[in-house]
C-alpha cells in the first residue's frame, strides 16, 4: 500500500503565481521541489504572515494525496507531489494510523518475517482497503472542521471582537480574511445590500479587477495580503444556519465600514489546530483564575529560590 499525490493542472496555479508576483516573488510550479524551493524563498519582513499565506494559498491548488495498492495503477503515476518523491508510504505511525498497520503487514509478509490472512495480499481486497481508508480520512476532516465551526459560533455568541486580519483570496463579491489571532479564516462580504453579511448600505459599491486581483470602493482598495480591521460577530438571523459576519471597520469607507467595538478588557482567544501545525497550545494567562494565578506565582518564586 503506498500514497500517491497526483501533479495539480498548472492552471491550478495561477492564482499563486499571480499572488507571488504580486509581491515581487517569482513562484516556480514545474517540479514539487521547485514549489517549496520557490516557498521557503518568499519571505517578506514587513509582513510576519505573508509567507503562511501563501503557503495556505499554494495547499489550495493542490490534489488530494490518496493510498492505493501498487498494482492498482501504472507505475508512472505512483510519484508524490508534494514531498517531491517517485515512490512513498505511510510506515512510521501503526499506533495511531491504520494504513501503517496495513504496511507493516505487506513487509512482513513479503520478506518472510511474519504471515497474513492471504486475502490481504490481493490487490484487488489491498485496494479495497485503501479506498475506505481515503473516505474515513475525508469524513474526519469533515468532523474536524465542523468541531471548528461549533466551538468559534460558541465562542463569539454574545461577543463582538475587533481583530486585525490579512486578505487572504479577493472574490467577485467579497474577500477571505484571515484572522491570525483566532487561527480561522473568514468572509467579507461586500455587497452594500448585505448588510447581516458586512454590507453597510448607502449605495456603497466596489470594483472588482480579476487581474490584480483587488477590490476598489473609492481611493480604498482591496488586495491580497494587505492587513485590514475587522469586527468579528455570531450572525444568528437563522438559527439553524448560524454564521461567523465580519464588517470592516478598518480601512474606513464611509457608508460601509462599522463603528469600532468599545474595548472590553482581558484578551480572549480560540485556539484552532491546522491540519499541518503544532499539537500544542499555550494557555492564555489573562484567563487564569486569580487564585490559580496566585499559585503559578507563588510556584515560579519558589522555583527561583531553589536556583
Amino acid at each position: 500500500m503506498l500514497r500517491r499525490h497526483p501533479a495539480p493542472p498548472p492552471s491550478n496555479f495561477d492564482p499563486l503565481v499571480k499572488a507571488g508576483q504580486q509581491q515581487g516573488f517569482d513562484i516556480r510550479v514545474d517540479t514539487g521541489k521547485d514549489l517549496a524551493d520557490s516557498l521557503n524563498a518568499a519571505v517578506d519582513p514587513a509582513n510576519p504572515f505573508f509567507n503562511t499565506m501563501l503557503r495556505m494559498i499554494a495547499t489550495r491548488c493542490m490534489m488530494q494525496a490518496v493510498y492505493f495498492a501498487s498494482g492498482s495503477i501504472e507505475e508512472p503515476l505512483f510519484a508524490h507531489y508534494g514531498l517531491a518523491c517517485p515512490i512513498y508510504t505511510h510506515f512510521t505511525s501503526p499506533i495511531r494510523r491504520y494504513a501503517d498497520v496495513i504496511v507493516h503487514r505487506l513487509l512482513a509478509a513479503s520478506i518472510g518475517a511474519d504471515v497474513t490472512y492471504k486475502e490481504l495480499l490481493d490487490k484487488k481486497t489491498t485496494q479495497s482497503i485503501a479506498n475506505n481508508i481515503n473516505y474515513r480520512h475525508r469524513m474526519a476532516q469533515y468532523a474536524s472542521r465542523s468541531s471548528v465551526n461549533l466551538h468559534t459560533h460558541i465562542f463569539f455568541r454574545s461577543r463582538k471582537r475587533d481583530e486585525t486580519g490579512y486578505v487572504l483570496f479577493v472574490r467577485q463579491n467579497a474577500v477571505q480574511v484571515l484572522i491570525p489571532k483566532y487561527g480561522l479564516e473568514g468572509t467579507l462580504f461586500l455587497r452594500s445590500e448585505d448588510k447581516e453579511n458586512g454590507g453597510g448600505g448607502g449605495g456603497v459599491s466596489f470594483v472588482f479587477d480579476e487581474d490584480v486581483p483587488s477590490q476598489t470602493c473609492g481611493k480604498v482598495v482591496l488586495k491580497l495580503f494587505m492587513e485590514v480591521k475587522v469586527q468579528l460577530s455570531l450572525d444568528t438571523s437563522n438559527v439553524q444556519h448560524e454564521k461567523l459576519a465580519l464588517r470592516l471597520v478598518e480601512p474606513v469607507i464611509d457608508g460601509f465600514s462599522a463603528d469600532p467595538t468599545p474595548e472590553s478588557g482581558g484578551a480572549e482567544q480560540i485556539s484552532k489546530r491546522p491540519a499541518s501545525e503544532s499539537d500544542g497550545a499555550e494557555e492564555d494567562l489573562n484567563q487564569v483564575p486569580k487564585k490559580k494565578q496566585k499559585k503559578l506565582n507563588r510556584a515560579k518564586a519558589a522555583s527561583k529560590g531553589k536556583k
